[in-house]
């Protein structure tokens, strides 16, 4: 392989905004040097027209083998957030696909209907003669039509399990959303993809990954859950074939239903699927929901509409009291711990059950909508580190309409607290969490740097959500970058500096001229370990 020198680009090196650094040399997968060195004879000579050269985007939460799925069935996610637009499509995608027993795929957004909550009535209108069931935006919920209520079993008298519910009318009747648990009624009737299934989807998730500039990930649930298969096969599968370009940390899934004989099984599954590029070294556990369901674990209950306290905290998926136990056990094991927190309660069970845990491990707790204030300080204390969904930290319709009100003022005004957690010392890591929402890093960096997302055509939006939460460009970079390389063990990743693997980016612009408009830059290139993979 030819020497490969990228000239003339300004330079990100995964910490500090170093401008114009001058020729970065990349020689055998690795960076040589970052300005000063003499260009070799018959190196491949890129001009980088002074745009932006980082480190490649690291993605710590993320489900690439399900988005793909999604992108490859009845797919939701991209269109405009309207019960409109989303029955035209599921009605045109089940009439070309008159093959298929279920109409299947995902990614509706809950701000489209009233309440958050669609009905089967209204699915019943675009398919009604064969079931259909179609996961929401954040896969903790799921729309479904009458049949497949029907096929499902699910009526009046079906009780609703410990982790879920059935949304009911006033009469008690199932009106169409499952929340959390309550979607494996159906789940267990769905059809399952099968092996070659999966691995279509994996590859179209990497290539869409690689496509945003993503290089790496952590795939935040490897194993049997919420009607996929373990997916732990197929990464492996990938690996052993070549198939697999990205770096990839596999996080087993914590079956909340049982006990400490799962680690001793987890041990084994490590062993068994770890291989090339891809290393399931780490271990997920969901505590909570999330809070536009009512499900998120929170300190104090849920308000009703009206202002007023109810009876809702949320859910704890797995018992507080045994939580230290089972983390102890995994830390002992080796495993990092991926957590799900997203209510203050959550959040505050994910760390005490981390106190007193290996910090070399890189333990991480994700989401992080709600942080009790004298919780912020302990992701430094206890060099936890805090994994940002950064992209929902931003005044949406499901903001405004779903969670302001069902939290009330002073809950809602401590949301994502990333300015904090920044100020304390906290360790800073990033993810989008795809397919709940989009994995392109620079719009989730945008809404970290502004607190205000980025539209079609600029910024969407006129006011800022919780301004002083905001982070610099650098932190924000930072942590899709070198944050997110070190909490996946990458300790030669994540960074424009000599000895680095040259997993790089370049942008089409250098965002630090305009930051404004960091949601507007695109990826011109990517190279994974000096090879060139794609951009736009």
């Amino acid at each position: 392989m030819n020497d490969l020198v990228l000239a003339g680009a300004r330079v990100f090196d995964g910490v500090r905004y170093l401008g114009e650094a001058g020729d970065v040399l990349v020689r055998d997968g690795r960076i040589v040097s970052v300005g000063g060195a003499d260009r070799t004879p018959g190196a491949e000579v890129v001009d980088c027209g002074g745009a932006l050269l980082l480190p490649g985007f690291v993605d710590a939460h993320v489900h690439p083998v399900q988005g793909g799925l999604e992108r490859l069935t009845c797919d939701l996610s991209g269109l405009p957030i309207d019960r409109g637009a989303y029955l035209a499509h599921v009605g045109s995608y089940a009439a070309s696909r008159p093959d298929l027993a279920w109409v299947q795929g995902g990614g509706w957004a809950m701000a489209a209907f009233p309440g958050g909550l669609p009905t089967a009535a209204e699915l019943d209108t675009v398919v009604a003669d064969r079931p259909a069931a179609l996961v929401n935006r954040d896969h903790h919920g799921m729309w479904v039509n009458t049949r497949a209520l029907a096929d499902a079993g699910i009526t009046r008298d079906t009780p609703d399990p410990s982790d879920g519910r059935i949304e009911r009318d006033a009469a008690g009747e199932p009106t169409g959303v499952l929340h959390e648990g309550a979607m494996d009624l159906v789940l267990a009737v769905l059809p399952v993809p099968d092996a070659d299934e999966l691995y279509a989807g994996l590859l179209e998730g990497q290539r869409y990954l690689h496509s945003l500039g993503v290089t790496g990930w952590q795939d935040a649930i490897v194993g049997a859950y919420a009607g996929m298969q373990d997916t732990g096969p197929t990464y492996l599968r990938a690996a052993q074939s070549g198939d697999l370009t990205g770096s990839v940390v596999g996080a087993l899934w914590w079956e909340r239903e049982r006990g400490l004989e799962q680690v001793a099984e987890l041990v084994e599954k490590r062993e068994a699927c770890s291989h090339g590029r891809f290393a399931a070294t780490a271990v997920k556990i969901m505590q909570d929901g999330v809070a536009e369901n009512g499900t998120a674990a929170l300190v104090e209950p849920y308000l009703d509409r009206c202002g007023h306290a109810t009876s809702n905290s949320g859910l704890s998926f797995v018992d507080p009291a045994s939580l230290p136990g089972i983390v102890a056990a995994l830390d002992s094991a080796g495993f990092q711990v991926h957590f799900h927190g997203l209510g203050d309660r959550g959040v505050r069970e994910a760390l005490d059950a981390l106190e007193g845990t290996d910090p070399r491990r890189r333990h991480h707790v994700a989401h992080l909508q709600l942080v009790h204030p004298s919780d912020v300080p302990r992701f430094a204390g206890l060099q936890v580190a805090a994994n940002i969904q950064a992209l929902w930290a931003c005044l949406d319709e499901q903001m405004v309409d779903l969670t302001i009100p069902f939290l009330g003022a002073e809950r809602a005004a401590r949301q994502y607290p990333f300015g904090d957690l920044h100020r304390v010392g906290a360790r800073l890591v990033a993810g989008s969490d795809w397919p709940v929402s989009t994995p392109n890093p620079l719009e989730a960096i945008h809404v970290a740097v502004h607190r205000m997302a980025y539209g079609e055509s600029g910024p969407a939006g006129s006011e800022p959500f919780l301004p002083d939460q905001a982070l610099p460009l650098e932190v924000a970079l930072a942590a899709y970058t070198s944050g997110s390389a070190w909490v996946c063990h990458r300790d030669d990743a994540g960074m424009v500096e000599p000895g680095a693997v040259a997993d790089l980016v370049l942008l089409d612009r250098d965002v630090f001229e305009s930051p404004e408009d960091v949601g507007a830059a695109s990826v011109e290139r990517v190279w994974v370990g000096g090879e060139v993979l794609g951009g736009s």
